[in-house]
């Protein structure tokens, strides 16, 4: 007989006991064929979505951190009052049901509409330069608060809105279509809601509070969002000039690359980053034979360490990908790269995982401060990311912000905390006067074992293992200053979750 998830779940439309259901208690049932998760919290019965509504994850393995459910693959947060995603990477809301609690018995009757939301205050005209994660989760928010066209998001890449993740992920490796890489419907940008100018902007005219863009726009802004992100590295080295040799950061580069591997036999990725790491996945999935060329020893170990990165190494050589480590490239022919030791490795195809550096040339131009080099470079803010100039902020990973946890200016490069400083400018603009305080936090998949990393370390020197490492099944603290800075996971996503949301009310403590 079939066993399957469905006919493992209580049918809430029937009810279930109340003793079934104990205080800070979740439970998923169904209610028709809706995936419903029940929670008792204080005392009070919710019914909510149990699904969430990024990429699917079971609600019930995630946490309740002060009225709000929190994802355990993404870390998206909803309200539990009214389903609303109140933090990135989810936009939607998850449905919200009745749950009535009756002679020990608790049912769920329907779904029931969450209370409007009321409009903050207006925000002005907001420009907003860049449309990728922080960018677009800024006017996300200020449309779901009712301001929608009051906003303009200049954009110059020639697609709209679309998740990134998605490039080296699940779109590179056929197992998503284009579409999906979308991050809002296609008519999000029409009609009443913002405005997407596909353009560049080229110059600030501080003076007339204006942005200038190279199509010729002047656009008057009460606000501005600098979210011009990051441009990828290239090496200047012989042949890197070449057409088989890719970077990878748009829609159109995940395009290219994956037209190039439909003729390819051989790939070389250059650098062990995240982003090489997951290229060469993608490319295993693709069937190709896959080789990385790192200078590091050990990949991710600046990152992760040495035993994790020795782990993930193991990942990927179980799947055939073939490292070169140590070695530094010197050249490409069209046919192989060329290494320092005098050795060649044959590729049809290259592909650079050399890191980004951000694009911070409209701000220098417009004499915004800038951070130093020690610092990760990049546009300076404040602790509410707000520029050097009233009225402008930046966001993302082109924003240098100083971290309420270590006191130090830090440029993150990760999706989400890029989405969830647009959420925070968008915020401001409407009325609040919190300053930023959000932990940073990423996941990297590697053929279907994922990490999960929250905070911030500069140093893996000072780590401490629980679990595991070999066996995939572990959580390691990396300590700076005698304090817990950062904390990598892998199948302890609770875990992951209940630091996150220490470290953020200790930020919040903090600023």
């Amino acid at each position: 007989m079939a066993d399957t998830n469905s006919e493992r779940k209580p049918d809430f439309a029937r009810g279930i006991a109340s003793g079934d259901l104990p205080e800070g208690a979740m439970l998923e049932g169904t209610l028709g064929e809706d995936k419903v998760l029940l929670l008792r919290r204080d005392g009070e019965v919710r019914a909510i979505g149990a699904r969430c509504t990024h990429l699917g994850a079971p609600m019930a393995k995630g946490i309740v951190v002060e009225g709000e459910l929190r994802c355990p693959w993404h870390h998206a947060r909803f309200s539990l009052e009214t389903g609303e995603a109140v933090g990135a990477p989810a936009f939607d809301p998850l449905p919200c049901y009745r749950a009535e609690e009756r002679d020990g018995r608790i049912t769920v009757t329907g779904r029931r509409e969450a209370a409007a939301k009321p409009p903050g205050r207006s925000p002005g005209r907001v420009v907003i330069v860049g449309g990728g994660a922080g960018g677009h989760a800024c006017a996300e928010w200020l449309a779901r608060a009712g301001h929608g066209a009051a906003v303009t998001l200049v954009s110059d890449d020639p697609d709209p809105p679309y998740d990134r993740t998605f490039c080296s992920k699940q779109y590179l490796s056929g197992k998503a279509a284009r579409e999906a890489t979308r991050l809002a419907p296609d008519d999000f940008y029409r009609g009443g809601g913002p405005r997407l100018l596909r353009d560049r902007v080229v110059s600030l005219d501080l003076g007339a509070e204006e942005a200038v863009t190279a199509g010729g726009e002047r656009l008057p802004y009460d606000a501005l969002v600098i979210a011009t992100g990051a441009a990828p590295q290239r090496p200047d080295l012989p042949g890197f000039d070449r057409p088989e040799v890719h970077t990878l950061r748009s829609l159109r580069d995940a395009d290219a690359l994956i037209a190039a591997a439909g003729k390819a036999r051989s790939v070389a990725v250059v650098g062990a980053s995240f982003i090489g790491l997951e290229v060469a996945a993608a490319m295993v999935a693709r069937e190709k034979t896959v080789t990385v060329v790192a200078p590091d020893a050990v990949p991710l170990a600046r990152v992760l360490g040495e035993t994790v990165g020795r782990f993930v190494q193991g990942l990927h050589e179980e799947k055939g990908v073939t490292f070169r480590l140590g070695r530094k490239v010197t050249g490409f022919d069209g046919s192989a790269l060329a290494l320092d030791d005098g050795s060649r490795i044959e590729a049809d195809l290259v592909v650079l995982g050399t890191g980004v550096a951000p694009r911070a040339d409209l701000a220098a131009g417009a004499g915004l401060t800038l951070a130093g080099k020690d610092e990760g470079g990049g546009i300076a803010v404040d602790g509410h990311l707000r520029t050097s100039a009233p009225g402008i902020y930046a966001i993302g990973d082109v924003a240098a912000y100083p971290d309420p946890r270590s006191g130090e200016r830090l440029r993150v490069e990760h999706w989400v905390h890029a989405q969830r400083q647009g959420q925070h400018v968008a915020r401001t603009l409407l009325g609040d006067a919190a300053p930023f305080a959000e932990t940073p936090f990423f996941w990297s998949g590697h053929y279907g074992t994922s990490l999960r990393y929250v905070g911030h370390a500069g140093s893996t020197e000072d780590t401490r293992i629980e679990g595991e490492v070999a066996k995939g099944d572990f959580a390691v603290t990396y300590r700076e200053d005698g304090r817990d800075a950062a904390l990598a996971t892998c199948k302890r996503d609770k875990q992951s979750l209940e630091v996150e949301a220490a470290w953020d009310r200790e930020a919040r403590s903090e600023g």
